[in-house]
């Protein structure tokens, strides 16, 4: 008996084919050059890597100096307007609180934001790198 008999096929008839996940979900050969690029430290590479932590810097600055204005400015307005930091909310002076207390919420809010416009500017730069070639 053959191996054809034995399995049940008849001669000449077509195998099975074997479709592997690689093969189905291949990338687009122009998306791979972006990121040779990086691995390889090119002009192209060094410019991409710049742009990304020239935004990560810009969005640093920008929130330092919103912490700057909110927190910073304080004082200013206090120095500025002595009858605001003579206010008294349930028997704590208004300084004490905006400074002391009200100050934790805000730097937590300037940090989460942060983190996400991070990220965002990260998820940018991925998908400039993986997106395909024209």
């Amino acid at each position: 008996m053959t191996r054809s008999e034995a399995s049940g096929r008849t001669p000449g008839a077509p195998g099975r084919t074997r479709v592997v996940l690689a093969e189905v979900s291949r990338r687009e050969p122009g998306a791979d050059r972006a990121r040779a690029e990086l691995t390889q430290q090119t002009r192209v590479g060094e410019a991409l890597v710049r742009g990304l932590v020239r935004a990560q810097l810009a969005l640093a600055l920008r929130l330092s100096l919103v912490v700057l204005i909110g927190l910073g400015g304080l004082p200013l307005l206090f120095a500025i307007a002595p009858a605001v930091g003579r206010v008294t909310v349930f028997g704590v002076n208004l300084p004490w609180l905006l400074l002391g207390v009200a100050s934790f919420p805000f730097l937590i809010a300037v940090g989460w934001a942060y983190v996400r416009l991070a990220e965002r500017n990260e998820q940018d730069f991925t998908d400039l790198v993986q997106r395909p070639e024209r």
